[in-house]
């Protein structure tokens, strides 16, 4: 019914930029967050960065100042804007839908993209 779909990964060197996109669609009438997770091999998956409906933000510390998160125009979509990458935050990103609405049910849903490869190397 909802599918996140994530673009944007990519071979990076150290310090260097890569932003990355985050379209979600199907049956949604509504998306009360989104926001970005990673996991490393071996690794628990951690927060990056969250974006609510209202534009709040919250970024995990290692990422103040570095990182940017968004919402597009259109509402269902969101980029992180990733500057200054170091050689430990190779990952699998991942896009997450929080509390979702769908146009078919009164529930709240929690949906998950498939993920892009973030690998900083030089």
């Amino acid at each position: 019914q909802v599918q996140l779909v994530e673009s944007g990964g990519g071979l990076v060197q150290p310090g260097g930029s890569l932003r990355l996109s985050c379209a979600a669609s199907g049956n949604i009438f509504s998306i009360g967050a989104m926001g970005w997770y990673r996991q490393a091999p071996g690794k628990q998956r951690e927060v990056v960065a969250q974006i609510t409906s209202g534009g709040n933000t919250n970024y995990r510390d290692s990422v103040k100042g570095r990182f940017t998160i968004s919402r597009g125009n259109a509402k269902n979509t969101v980029y992180l804007q990733m500057n200054s990458l170091k050689p430990e935050e190779p990952a699998v990103y991942y896009c997450n839908a929080f509390g979702v609405r769908l146009t078919t049910s009164w529930n709240e849903y929690n949906y998950w993209g498939q993920g892009t490869q973030v690998t900083v190397s030089s």
